[in-house]
């Protein structure tokens, strides 16, 4: 009994020592990246997917309880507006820009035996994904769609078009959707964010 005590005491402490040491190695990697997409940006372009860098980015995404795979195709920086919490994007997902990520989203593959729609999806431009949307599978979502909260989305969706949940149903548009993310400033101005910034619409 009382070796097992000392045993798992010492495998708490060594977790401990394990967190301490990437949260030290954190700071650094990140005085020298600034934020989590540019460290990806490096990680993917140089194929690293071991070492501190690659390590230190696991961490960052596991205490947000979220995974984004580095084989991802992305565009540019997603906006996240609650953060990347809870967030899962499969490897072989395919993302277009100016995209608008919920909390909860799961952006995944099939990889299951016989399915008829194996691998990952393909995401387009300027499309806004609700908080816990579910996209699934070897499929399409078109350019400026909309995802609503908790939507399952299994099937191709074109241009300009809407999912909702209970049941998920397609509403499609015969006009292009604008999908930007506004927030109000203190100044009373709006803003939108497109191209990994905000910007101040003229």
């Amino acid at each position: 009994m009382q070796e097992k005590v000392w045993y798992n005491l010492y495998g708490d402490i060594m977790n401990i020592l394990k967190n301490w040491y990437k949260e030290i190695m954190s700071v650094f990697v990140f005085l020298r990246f600034k934020n989590i997409w540019r460290l990806r940006d490096y990680l993917t372009r140089k194929n690293k997917t071991k070492g501190i860098c690659a390590s230190v980015y696991t961490y960052y995404l596991d205490k947000k309880g979220s995974y984004i795979g580095l084989g991802a195709k992305i565009a540019n920086q997603p906006y996240f507006p609650h953060n990347i919490l809870g967030v899962f994007i499969s490897e072989e997902a395919k993302i277009g820009s100016d995209a608008v990520i919920f909390q909860q989203v799961t952006i995944g593959s099939v990889r299951t035996r016989g399915s008829k729609k194996m691998g990952g999806p393909t995401i387009g431009n300027n499309c806004y994904i609700g908080a816990g949307a579910k996209i699934i599978g070897n499929i399409k979502i078109g350019n400026n769609c909309r995802i609503g909260a908790n939507a399952v989305v299994y099937e191709d969706m074109p241009d300009n078009s809407v999912a909702v949940s209970s049941p998920t149903r397609i509403i499609k548009n015969d006009h292009e959707l604008d999908n930007r993310f506004f927030v109000m400033r203190s100044d009373g101005h709006e803003e939108y964010y497109q191209n990994g910034s905000f910007h101040t619409e003229e």
